[in-house]
């Protein structure tokens, strides 16, 4: 029977990078980042040390990259959603997809936030990787400032705060603070009120409970 670095090394090298990054989180999610050497990655792997400190440098630079994983990801399921010609709903989608990520990926999204590895810090590279995670939705949110949706101001000082707010619910749920019936109709409701607290037609004061209202042509 084949190993998994055997298996991936016949798809090619991305697939076996893919491999041991796989590996490596679901080691550090079920027993804890003492468990996380290269000794033990190498032997569930089924793969030689030399391979991977080749490919990592070490225990340190394994968990970079396993930092800017989270993070690619997150930015390739955000590119596959369609953009249209509704800057709104593209958004709104762009905060669904964010979600979704996180539940399917729990253990990379508890990397990318939660740091559980103690004295990680993560390189330049890697917080560079992470910034551009979020350029989707700061570009979503100019359009809808210049198509007059919502107010006129910072994009990209706007996103961060639709971003503080979508993660926080997804960090809760996660969490186990919000029961599964409950969470997805939750963070729907979030997200419309993001929308109108920043929507040019509605007083985020007075704002309704109904869906996010768009300014009359």
């Amino acid at each position: 029977m084949s190993s998994p670095y055997q298996e991936a090394q016949r798809v090619g090298q991305d697939a076996v990078r893919a491999a041991f990054l796989d590996c490596a989180i679901s080691l550090l999610v079920a027993e804890g980042p003492a468990a996380l050497t290269m000794r033990r990655l190498a032997s569930d792997v089924g793969s030689s040390t030399k391979v991977l400190y080749t490919m990592f440098g070490g225990k340190e630079g394994l968990v970079d990259a396993l930092y800017r994983e989270g993070f690619v990801r997150l930015r390739r399921t955000q590119e596959q959603v369609p953009r249209g010609e509704d800057p709104l709903a593209y958004l709104i989608e762009l905060g669904r997809v964010y979600r979704e990520s996180a539940l399917a990926a729990p253990g990379y999204y508890r990397l990318m936030f939660e740091r559980p590895v103690p004295g990680f810090q993560p390189s330049a590279e890697a917080l560079a990787v992470a910034e551009t995670a979020f350029g989707a939705s700061a570009s979503a949110v100019h359009a809808c400032m210049e198509a007059g949706i919502l107010r006129p101001g910072d994009a990209h000082e706007s996103s961060k705060l639709f971003w503080a707010a979508a993660h926080g619910a997804v960090s809760l749920e996660l969490a186990g603070h919000f029961a599964p019936a409950e969470a997805g109709p939750r963070y729907e409701a979030l997200l419309a009120a993001l929308g109108r607290a920043f929507s040019t037609r509605v007083s985020p004061t007075c704002a309704p409970p109904s869906a996010i209202e768009r300014p009359t042509p």
